[in-house]
């Protein structure tokens, strides 16, 4: 592996996270290294050319890698007698996590100083130097110069007028600039006293450890100012800072008017940003003092890369590098809620997101509309105002707890900071012009936080926020029955505790009556499932009362038939093997999928108790995501979000539509289907086996992203569990691997299996066990591997991909699918290998033959009597029974599954619906849609 990271081009080299797999995997073949690096004499590689590698003696790698670490440390700094050019790149000295040195933008020919990270492949800037002063050539030199500074100049300015400059205030000598392992470039003297660096200038991106605000001794303010494009790293409209006047907060402006505040620190996060929580990835420091007032974010894990960044359209991201998937990964954007829009509904009024049925705006406790015709045109920019002919001053009054949220601008309020909030209650009581007060600790309930005039910019959250205590009349005090501290007096407290207990009696006896009255008709109330989950097997899985476990939301059944049309023939999507799916579309807005299952499934209620549990506890970019369920009466339901382009088989199947999968939409979806089973795999909390893997079950999204689906047949392993048996084979024949299906023992090979036959499927466009006029073979499988055999796997290659297609690629992908499909488990790829395969070009095992080889047979349709033959495959022998004259009409439900049997002959058992097959003393498969029936036996027992 040395020799793969010191190549000496860098497009050449490894990157961290395949040397850790390729180490990880010892029978994994590397590929040949290309030409070392030669400090003494420089390399020119040409197209054409070919070089022997030679191997080198311990000695011979220690001396060049010390003199790269004494190169190195020579140049990992900028001195005045050592300026940087153009096309130099000075790396951070510990890590090495960025690089600064010149750069243009994407389509753009100017050139600036940067930093940006030099350890991933995505060049993503995190500060610019001269981002409003561009270079127009190469011609830039960054230097130290006689007073000390950094500056930047091209060939005309010289030192003269830079275009840029550091502008440390005190001239100094003995001075260098390095940049650290946090990307912060530092100008210091002697290397220890710090004169100048780049995290107190902040571009549009904050770092960790980079702090944001004010410095109240030097007047420094530090703040993240937006780009003026993507393309154009100038200083851009848009500025998020803190704002120190009053209890400070935290604004995100457009010029110089505030979009979103997003709030006070309560003492462990922002008012307005109720995700942000303690986690294992983030340290949060805040200080509000005399010196200054900073919020600092930390990383606890050095080798997490992640950043805030401010764009030009005015929305603050924070992501995370996924080094596997080569992209950043938003984790919080905001603003993203009409409530986020600063003053929404004006003064003295909340806003609330989920009222938006009603109106997202509401007066506060004792306010009414400013302007009652606007109000009620759902207008609320001119807010509320104090009811009139109340009083608020030593007369009964009292105040109303506004819970979870995001308490009102603080600029104008008064905060003391050493007291209660029993303390701070009795203060704002006492003084009239008080209108509300919180704490300014949300958790340890310390600081006085007080609102003497209107009351602005306050929303409501569905979980989390502070606790607002607004002042109301006395009669506005009753209304809501709020007195958390006894403002009422002893007369007050009488008359509120005989209305409450007059209410409770009126309350009992009406629910007495009610449960009486239902009793005796033999009415129950529907009862909502949920589910505990027990390992392996979910025919342990044991119902218990909703109320203890709300993971998923449940729906009410009218609200579904309302989005459904009450399941109109137009609305529905398909027909699945325990139900039909159908389109909705909710009051909100949201589209929707609905999973109905049949009301004449015997078998369909294991399997939705099943999927309910798992999907509501997996969460992948490649699975689809469950909304919600509905149990109702006999009604069961599943709510999935809808994906518009409905499931893989329809387009890849479909002649006039597979050509809109061209050959990298076709290789995005193998690998995402890859990643998606890899991750049920290994990377859950739970070892998951699908069982049931084939392209109806993949669904694509409006991007043509793959979406797992239906975990109905899905098993649950134990940590140490590899494989298990059982005596219900169930699936979908043509997926279903040989000593599952013969056998009844499945593991995670098994949808290894099932997944290369999915990858045949999708590179050839055609189905496994459909029926092929032009192979000789009875199934894909076959065919694929006689011609792979004879180096002609290219003929049956979808012919729709037309010029799209990589040979290369696919013939690649081909021997991975055969490799997949291997009788049997054993010789069979884990998932996490084959996800590693399709990644890179390393040579890949020669496949053995698969299961399921068979060759056509010539039946004579006018002989009533059954044909068949024997086939050896592998170690196997089976008997192929071709069936053309025994099926006769569907007989009745025998055995209480909701599903009829077709008998084959008088003394045979009966052959199943779509998702089994039942004949007696023996095990059996169906292939080819039905059409063979194989019995398998021994390979020395008599046919």
């Amino acid at each position: 592996p040395y020799y793969r990271t010191t190549h000496a081009y860098q497009s050449s080299r490894k990157n961290i996270s395949t040397l850790i797999n390729n180490n990880n995997r010892k029978s994994l073949i590397l590929p040949r290294p290309n030409h070392l690096y030669n400090f003494s004499t420089k390399t020119i590689r040409t197209p054409t050319s070919t070089m022997n590698i030679k191997l080198f003696t311990d000695k011979e790698i220690l001396i060049p890698f010390l003199l790269l670490m004494l190169l190195s440390s020579l140049d990992a700094s900028i001195t005045l007698n050592h300026p940087m050019k153009d096309g130099d790149v000075l790396v951070s000295n510990e890590r090495g996590n960025f690089a600064l040195g010149f750069f243009s933008p994407r389509n753009s020919t100017n050139r600036y100083v940067g930093i940006w990270y030099n350890k991933i492949s995505e060049q993503t800037v995190v500060w610019v130097a001269n981002r409003d002063t561009p270079l127009k050539d190469t011609s830039g030199v960054l230097s130290i110069n006689n007073n000390g500074n950094l500056v930047l100049h091209d060939n005309k300015s010289a030192n003269l007028n830079p275009l840029w400059s550091s502008n440390a205030s005190i001239a100094s000598s003995n001075v260098s600039a390095k940049l650290l392992d946090t990307g912060n470039l530092v100008l210091t003297q002697n290397d220890n006293n710090v004169l100048w660096q780049s995290f107190d200038y902040p571009g549009n991106t904050m770092l960790p450890f980079m702090k944001l605000g004010l410095d109240r001794k030097t007047g420094l303010n530090r703040f993240l100012i937006s780009w003026k494009s993507a393309t154009d790293p100038g200083t851009g409209n848009m500025t998020y800072r803190i704002d120190p006047t009053g209890f400070p907060q935290l604004f995100l402006y457009k010029g110089k008017d505030p979009l979103w505040r997003v709030g006070s620190w309560t003492g462990q996060r922002w008012s307005g940003v109720p995700e942000m929580t303690p986690n294992f990835i983030f340290n949060v420091s805040y200080v509000n003092d005399e010196s200054e007032v900073s919020i600092m974010y930390g990383v606890k894990d050095p080798t997490v890369f992640s950043r805030m960044v401010l764009d030009e359209t005015g929305h603050v991201t924070r992501s995370t590098w996924q080094g596997h998937e080569r992209r950043w990964f938003s984790i919080w954007d905001a603003p993203k809620e009409e409530c986020d829009n600063f003053r929404r509904c004006g003064s003295n009024a909340d806003c609330d997101p989920y009222n938006a049925e009603k109106f997202v705006c509401e007066c506060l406790p004792g306010f009414e509309p400013r302007f009652e015709r606007e109000w009620y045109l759902r207008d609320g920019s001119g807010g509320c105002v104090r009811k009139s002919n109340v009083s608020t001053c030593r007369s009964g009054e009292g105040f109303v707890e506004v819970a979870r949220v995001k308490v009102p601008d603080t600029s104008k309020a008064r905060v003391v900071a050493a007291m209660g909030i029993k303390e701070c209650r009795e203060t704002c009581l006492r003084d009239c012009s008080c209108a509300a007060y919180t704490s300014a600790n949300e958790s340890s309930q310390t600081g006085c936080v007080t609102w003497h005039g209107d009351m602005e910019d306050t929303r409501t959250y569905t979980q989390v926020g502070q606790s607002l205590y607004v002042r109301v009349d006395a009669l506005q005090l009753a209304k809501y029955a709020k007195h958390p501290y006894g403002s009422l007096g002893k007369k007050g407290m009488v008359a509120v505790l005989t209305i409450a207990i007059f209410l409770l009696l009126f309350l009992g006896i009406t629910f007495v009556y009610w449960f009486v009255k239902a009793r005796k008709k033999g009415i129950r109330r529907d009862r909502k499932y949920s589910f505990r989950l027990s390992f392996e097997d979910s025919n342990n899985l044991q119902e218990f009362d909703s109320t203890k476990n709300s993971d998923l939301p449940f729906f009410e059944l009218s609200s579904i038939a309302a989005a459904t049309d009450n399941f109109s023939d137009d609305n529905k999507l398909g027909q699945g093997g325990f139900g039909s799916v159908y389109k909705g579309l909710l009051s909100n807005g949201m589209e929707i999928a609905v999973k109905r299952l049949s009301k004449y499934s015997g078998q369909g209620i294991e399997e939705f108790k099943n999927e309910v549990v798992l999907i509501s506890k997996l969460q992948h970019r490649n699975l689809v995501r469950i909304l919600g369920c509905c149990i109702q009466g006999e009604e069961k339901m599943l709510i999935y979000e809808y994906l518009p382009n409905k499931s893989l088989d329809s387009l890849i199947f479909d002649e006039s539509k597979r050509s809109q999968l061209d050959w990298k939409k076709r290789f995005d979806i193998i690998c995402g289907v890859a990643r998606g089973i890899l991750y049920l795999h290994q990377d859950s909390r739970l070892r998951i086996i699908h069982r049931d893997l084939k392209a109806s079950n993949v669904l694509l999204d409006s991007a043509l992203n793959p979406k797992i689906a239906d975990f109905g047949m899905a098993r649950i392993f134990g940590g140490d569990q590899i494989a298990a048996n059982t005596n219900r084979v169930v699936g979908t024949y043509g997926y279903m691997s040989p000593e599952y299906a013969m056998e009844g023992q499945f593991s995670i090979k098994s949808d290894v299996y099932s997944f290369g036959v999915l990858l045949l499927e999708i590179v050839t466009g055609r189905k496994n066990s459909g029926l092929h006029e032009d192979i000789t073979s009875t199934n894909l499988v076959g065919h694929i591997w006689e011609l792979w055999r004879e180096g002609k796997t290219m003929e049956i290659v979808d012919q729709s991909l037309g010029e799209s297609c990589s040979d290369h690629e696919i013939q690649r992908c081909i021997q991975i699918g055969l490799l997949c499909v291997q009788d049997y488990a054993a010789d069979r790829p884990s998932m996490s290998a084959v996800v590693l395969m399709l990644g890179n070009d390393s040579t890949l095992p020669v496949p053995k033959e698969p299961a399921f080889i068979f060759k056509k047979t010539n039946i004579d349709s006018s002989n009533p009597s059954t044909s068949g033959g024997v086939y050896s495959v592998n170690d196997r022998a089976l008997m192929v029974v071709a069936v053309t004259s025994f099926i006769e009409d569907p007989l009745p439900d025998v055995d209480g599954s909701g599903k009829s049997r077709l008998p084959l002959n008088k003394n045979a058992g009966f052959w199943g619906g779509e998702r089994g097959v039942s004949l007696p003393s023996m095990k059996t498969t169906s292939i080819m849609d039905g059409l063979l029936i194989a019995f398998s036996c021994t390979h020395n027992s008599p046919i």
